[in-house]
């Protein structure tokens, strides 16, 4: 079978090509993917090529395909996996495979799956490891945002907290504390937003930070706070540019008390001393944000570390658990993580998009891999449904969901765009 897939040579050497497949192993699923989003991880190993952890060095005579995030079917299953999986299932992978110890990920190590393809041969360590995960939603592109979003839940889960003379952490978010998310109205602090609104811990309290008005009104727009009132949360959306001393007043919103959880979404060095001073006893500042970087610091009161039991952690990415959560989450409407997409694409604006990512303003790219689409924002769709219908029709669908991509615009570009 032939397909067309988006392939790294080297270092921001990335082709759309068309190629066979080889014939399907016993222990093999041949599945076509639908959607992929771009992640910035793809961008840096872009960047690296093969001086990247995860690609091979042999990459200029055998090419990997390049995609992490993606969503599909099942078109065929080998022998050895017909108990389990069947043609027609639709599914999300898990990239940290972490098979015998290797860093080998799709989408970063492989020649024959990979996210920004039509038709993919999924090997057998995926499915052995558990990582071929069952998606029931109605749109794909909710199945490619889940492993996005894992990342987000999985800094949850990796926050903790502590009792005096107790040699033990407690693992998660204070239940009915006070959690602060700094510099966090971006597409993936929306997510973290809504994940606070929604999980099995909830806070009483979340106040959201950011120095972008129109971001913060935005979010405010998406999230309300009267729906956070309805979970019991109390919910404030602060611009830091408009108070002379922004710590002061988010700690009177607490008390004097400070937050149990403080998330630090990007990576400035006064955000994340900010993030230090709001802390209350036994506070986790969870720092968040990857930085480029590999000198970044910042101050942090180790006073506090004593007799506070103040603490830090950080995560990178989330595990198979917190995908499955994401997506059972979704599936159950508790999440809309739709928030993130601010741009939409076709398998022809892969190569481009990624090499240029840090470029692109905005949120998550989504690329529906059988379309020939150039890379679109939707708060573009307005202006070009002035002289295109097709995008005419994709503003009148978003508007009429907040704004937000859904699965009624999904549906409308897989039925008309133009395919690859």
């Amino acid at each position: 079978m032939k397909t067309k897939a988006v392939r790294m040579y080297g270092k921001n050497d990335l082709r759309l090509e068309e190629f066979e497949l080889p014939a399907l192993g016993e222990n093999e699923i041949l599945a076509r993917i639908i959607s992929d989003s771009i992640c910035m991880s793809t961008y840096k190993a872009a960047l690296q090529g093969s001086d990247h952890k995860r690609v091979p060095n042999d990459i200029a005579e055998n090419p990997v395909i390049v995609g992490h995030e993606f969503c599909g079917e099942i078109i065929e299953v080998g022998a050895k996996w017909q108990h389990k999986y069947h043609a027609g299932d639709r599914f999300a992978v898990q990239p940290a495979i972490n098979y015998k110890g290797s860093l080998a990920a799709p989408g970063y190590s492989y020649p024959y799956i990979g996210g920004s393809a039509q038709y993919i041969i999924i090997p057998n360590e995926v499915m052995e490891m558990d990582c071929l995960l069952p998606y029931t939603g109605e749109a794909f592109f909710y199945g490619s945002v889940a492993e996005p979003m894992s990342c987000i839940i999985g800094g949850y889960h990796a926050s903790y907290h502590t009792k005096n003379g107790v040699y033990h952490h407690d693992m998660g978010i204070v239940e009915g504390g006070c959690l602060a998310l700094l510099a966090c109205a971006g597409p993936m602090g929306l997510g973290a937003i809504d994940y606070a609104l929604h999980c099995d811990r909830r806070p009483s309290l979340v106040v959201v930070t950011d120095i972008d008005a129109a971001r913060l009104k935005r979010a405010a727009e998406i999230l309300p706070p009267e729906e956070a009132a309805k979970e019991g949360i109390k919910l404030v959306y602060v611009n830091t540019n408009d108070y002379e001393n922004p710590v002061e007043y988010m700690m009177g919103l607490t008390d004097g008390r400070g937050y149990n959880d403080v998330f630090v979404y990007a990576p400035v060095k006064p955000v994340v001393e900010m993030g230090d001073r709001l802390l209350a006893r036994d506070g986790c500042l969870n720092f968040f944000a990857g930085p480029t970087n590999p000198e970044f610091r910042a101050e942090f009161n180790f006073y506090n570390v004593h007799y506070a039991s103040t603490h830090l952690v950080g995560t990178s990415g989330g595990n198979t658990a917190d995908m499955l959560e994401c997506i059972d989450m979704v599936v159950a409407g508790k999440i809309d993580p739709a928030a993130m997409i601010t741009h939409i694409g076709g398998l022809n604006a892969v190569a481009e998009t990624t090499c240029n990512l840090p470029k692109i303003p905005g949120g998550k790219k989504l690329i529906y891999t059988g379309k020939d689409m150039p890379l679109t924002a939707i708060a573009d769709f307005a202006e070009l449904g002035k002289t295109d219908p097709f995008y005419a029709e994709l503003d009148k669908i978003v508007k009429a969901n907040n704004g937000l991509w859904c699965v009624e615009a999904e549906k409308y570009v897989l039925a008309n765009a133009k395919d690859i």
